[in-house]
């Protein structure tokens, strides 16, 4: 019995985007660590590249998350969203990939992302993905 595979044109296309080197993100000691309490971002000016036409997707990117012993420090991370200025990448994998960088570079207890995209083609697009430390 074959693997059944998608109709899409981008099928293996976005498979490298897990394991992309992204820009490191750094981060400062928590000093609160033990309370507990929630830090919120947003990147109103995110844009990557639409893998299928080239053309910018622009968008809005909402963090929110519950730091442990470590909190993010925000130059490293709005270069982090900047490496991804010219990649052709799906919203989807977007926010997949983001949760999954920061929740390696802090370990915190809740992480939250939210990727909230601009009208392309009539269609407006909004991913979210939530982490919960075990």
């Amino acid at each position: 019995m074959s693997e059944k595979k998608s109709a899409s044109s981008y099928e293996d296309k976005q498979d490298h985007i897990p394991d992309w080197k992204t820009p490191s993100i750094e981060w400062f000691e928590n000093i609160y660590a033990g309370k507990e309490y929630t830090i919120e971002f947003t990147f109103p000016e995110f844009t990557a590249v639409c893998p299928k036409t080239g053309l910018p997707d622009f968008g809005s990117i909402f963090i929110e998350y519950i730091p442990r012993s470590r909190c993010f420090e925000l130059k490293s991370l709005k270069e982090y969203f900047l490496a991804y200025r010219n990649v052709g990448i799906f919203h989807e994998n977007v926010v997949n990939k983001v949760l999954e960088d920061l929740v390696k570079a802090v370990d915190p207890l809740y992480l939250k992302v939210v990727g909230d995209y601009n009208v392309r083609g009539g269609v407006k697009t909004i991913v979210r993905r939530e982490y919960k430390s075990k």
